[in-house]
């Protein structure tokens, strides 16, 4: 979740779909046509207002421009990092953060622009922007009511009305 909202910070708006990979984390039921997304994932994609579409398991074509464009950075930037030593991971971090400007400032052939150039013509506009508040984390638990008629949450317990006996509850933290 955290790597969504750094990406959607990084390019300043919101797109209209998200279509991840099926990981674990983030998707509760794998299906083709309905999956199970986890309940946070849900509420980053309510308070960004837009959808989350995994993309089918073992299906590299469902996202194949996306698939591509890692592959080109990842050779680009590792054959260009491959004789270099860090001692530090800000140190890589912030070496690749350089290589990936770089990388994206390159004018590529087909094109005659570079990736930069392109998405500030072509994909910047389709954008939403950004919500004016934060998007706040919640953990989402499902603790029993015991028979006392309380919930433990985080080491601390809370009561509950005693129709709840033996019932799951949903809590967010």
């Amino acid at each position: 979740i955290a790597s969504h909202i750094r990406a959607l910070e990084y390019f300043g708006g919101v797109p209209g779909a998200i279509v991840p990979d099926q990981l674990k984390s983030g998707v509760v039921r794998s299906c083709r046509y309905e999956p199970k997304i986890q309940r946070t994932y849900e509420e980053l994609a309510r308070h960004y207002d837009t959808v989350i579409i995994p993309a089918r398991p073992a299906r590299p074509r469902d996202k194949a421009k996306v698939e591509i464009g890692v592959r080109i950075a990842q050779r680009w930037i590792l054959a260009r990092m491959r004789n270099q030593t860090f001692f530090s991971l800000d140190a890589l971090n912030e070496r690749i953060a350089e290589l990936l400007e770089d990388l994206n400032a390159r004018v590529m052939r087909v094109h005659g622009k570079s990736r930069t150039e392109l998405f500030e013509a072509m994909e910047r506009a389709a954008l939403k922007p950004l919500p004016v508040e934060r998007f706040i984390y919640g953990e989402w638990l499902e603790p029993r009511v015991n028979l006392d008629y309380h919930i433990e949450v985080d080491k601390h317990y809370y009561s509950v009305d005693h129709i709840y006996v033996h019932e799951k509850l949903d809590v967010r933290l």
